[in-house]
């Protein structure tokens, strides 16, 4: 009975030990995950990889336009009331980083790892707001320079 039992505990950690080896060997075969952008309004939070990103190289014109266009994003609701919290990783801050409102630039460029704006600008026409949705988007980087987009849709929570 004893050797049954030393078999049975043997053939488990074989098994364990390979499904280890298996997953490491996935995880090798990755893409390296880009940095990572938050936003936080009250008690809730959502974190989102870039949605393009080159590696730190300058995005072309044009990729950088589609993924403005990209539909498939995170999405938070933001009572006008609140304030809402942007903060960024540290690769982000050291080459600067700028909110963009609907594509339109909302502040100017930030080398700072945390940043909030009032929850009113994001559902206020003034800003170029329309109805109860906005897409909020982190650029890295500058005009022709930037490297990389994170975009949020930021729902209205009254």
């Amino acid at each position: 009975m004893t050797s049954l039992r030393f078999t049975v505990r043997n053939r488990r950690t074989v098994a364990a030990a390979g499904a280890v080896a298996a997953g490491l060997l996935v995880l090798s075969a990755c893409d390296k995950p880009t940095p990572l952008a938050t936003i936080t309004v009250g008690r809730s939070t959502v974190t989102s990889e870039a949605a393009c990103y080159n590696d730190g190289k300058a995005l072309n014109a044009s990729a950088l336009k589609d993924c403005l266009k990209n539909k498939d994003i995170k999405s938070i609701k933001v009572d006008p009331d609140a304030t809402v919290r942007f903060g960024v990783d540290p690769k982000i801050a050291d080459k600067g980083w700028t909110l963009l409102m609907n594509g339109q630039p909302l502040t100017e460029a930030s080398n700072k790892t945390y940043r909030t704006v009032p929850g009113s600008v994001f559902f206020n026409q003034q800003y170029g707001a329309t109805g109860n949705s906005t897409t909020v988007s982190i650029v890295e980087g500058s005009g022709s320079n930037a490297t990389g987009l994170w975009s949020f849709k930021l729902k209205k929570d009254a």
